[in-house]
């Protein structure tokens, strides 16, 4: 079938362009009730009957069947095994990746991921100590929507920033295991591989089973089931995002060749029918040659009815006044990728305040920023990269406040404390620092 893909074709200088545009970028919040009920009760009974429950849900769900958990989980030599079965490009590309990951992330780390402390003029130490997490669980979807490069971006900086245990989940629909998601758990350092997925393993990362160890931690990517499992859990455990559909932002200024942006703008379509593809540029001519490219390109894609559907439902190409309004609209969507497909980038980057990842540049093609340019992918979606940041070292470590007052600290400290405490009604405190106080 011949499939065709017109995104909205929008302009900032028609009257109805707000409603519009706001339209084109409304995703329903409403909670699914059915899979809020339905996620509830399998946390619930994982809760209660721990292996026993995951077991019945993972032959339920997955068409698996175990007798027990160990014979769900893999083991080291297995994951080793994988790497070393894969076809030689393969195996390199992927350890090439896994470098460059590590590397961003150990510069990320020392930049921003160091205890650090201070003495003041009477003496008292001031600090903050960093440390990690101990146990860290890293959800990846399996069977053939296999993503070996979510292993590389969990697991790498939770290796990084030092925590102890990396327990990842990755569901084997009817058994079927990818080599290369195996193998990217064998190069980045995770310590156990569980073959189960869905919520019923989010729910046994959080509250722990006879075989799987409950983490402090649960990143990764996932469908309805799993996010809604991450919501129900979070408070018991820590989580990175509850991730909604992808999106791609495209700012051009009609100097990068437009099979390059129909291309990129495929790039995210492709994911799902609800993943958002939008370009702004001022030049309606560059706009109407990238509808034509994504004319010529579409029958050639394998995921053609996929990106069709994304970009006649949620797709925009809209044709603004100039690339400084086009920077004005793009922070008001604060978008998940963000590319500036211009000959000057380093021009309008300052103007940009509010994106997950920015790719700078004609060359910079957000696919390289997916596998191996290095920055984490797991990004913020659905205009959260407002007060969000893209999973990181810091996402793996925690900050203590350090405190050690010296004596003649406590004579100051101690009658300002005492003052502020009377204040609200809270005698002990204010006894506590007054007992410190020289007569």
């Amino acid at each position: 079938m011949n499939w065709i893909a017109k995104p909205a074709r929008l302009s900032t200088t028609d009257a109805g362009f707000e409603a519009q545009f706001k339209a084109r970028l409304h995703v329903s919040e409403e909670a699914n009730a059915l899979i809020e009920r339905q996620v509830q009760d399998i946390v619930a009974q994982v809760r209660l009957r721990g292996d026993a429950a995951v077991l019945e849900y993972t032959a339920r769900w997955d068409h698996v069947q175990a007798v027990s958990m160990k014979n769900l989980e893999l083991t080291q030599a297995e994951l080793k095994l994988a790497f070393d079965s894969l076809p030689g490009k393969q195996r390199a590309a992927l350890s090439a990746a896994a470098v460059r990951v590590r590397s961003y992330h150990e510069a990320q780390k020392k930049a921003a991921g160091e205890s650090w402390s201070y003495r003041d003029e009477d003496g008292t130490l001031l600090g903050q100590k960093v440390t990690p997490i101990d146990r860290a669980g890293i959800y990846v979807p399996g069977g053939k929507a296999a993503y070996p490069s979510s292993v590389l971006m969990n697991a790498i900086p939770a290796h990084v920033a030092g925590v102890h245990e990396i327990i990842m989940v990755s569901p084997t629909p009817r058994g079927e295991r990818n080599p290369l998601v195996l193998a990217a758990a064998y190069v980045a350092g995770v310590t156990r591989v569980f073959a189960i997925g869905g919520a019923q393993a989010v729910a046994a990362l959080a509250y722990g089973t006879q075989t799987v160890p409950a983490v402090d931690k649960i990143t990764g990517p996932g469908r309805d089931y799993v996010a809604e499992g991450k919501r129900q859990v979070f408070g018991k455990v820590g989580i990175d995002m509850i991730a909604g559909p992808s999106e791609i932002l495209v700012l051009a200024d009609g100097t990068t060749p437009p099979d390059w942006v129909a291309m990129d703008l495929f790039s995210q379509a492709e994911h799902d029918e609800l993943a958002q593809s939008i370009l702004l540029c001022p030049d309606a001519g560059y706009i109407g040659k990238v509808q034509a490219e994504i004319d010529r390109l579409l029958p050639e894609m394998p995921r053609a009815e996929i990106i069709a559907k994304s970009l006649n439902g949620r797709g925009a190409l809209i044709q603004t006044r100039s690339m400084e309004e086009a920077c004005e609209i793009s922070n008001r969507i604060a978008p998940e990728h963000l590319e500036i497909a211009s000959s000057d980038p380093h021009k309008w980057e300052p103007l940009l305040k509010h994106a997950g990842a920015i790719f700078l540049g004609a060359f910079t093609s957000e696919s390289l920023g997916d596998y191996c340019a290095g920055p984490n992918h797991v990004l913020p979606t659905s205009s959260t990269a407002r007060f969000s940041s893209p999973l990181g070292v810091y996402d793996f470590q925690k900050r203590s406040s350090v405190i050690e007052v010296s004596e003649a600290g406590a004579q100051k400290l101690g009658a300002i404390a005492a003052e502020l405490a009377y204040g609200e009604g809270l005698q002990a405190h204010a006894r506590a620092a007054e007992m410190r106080l020289k007569r």
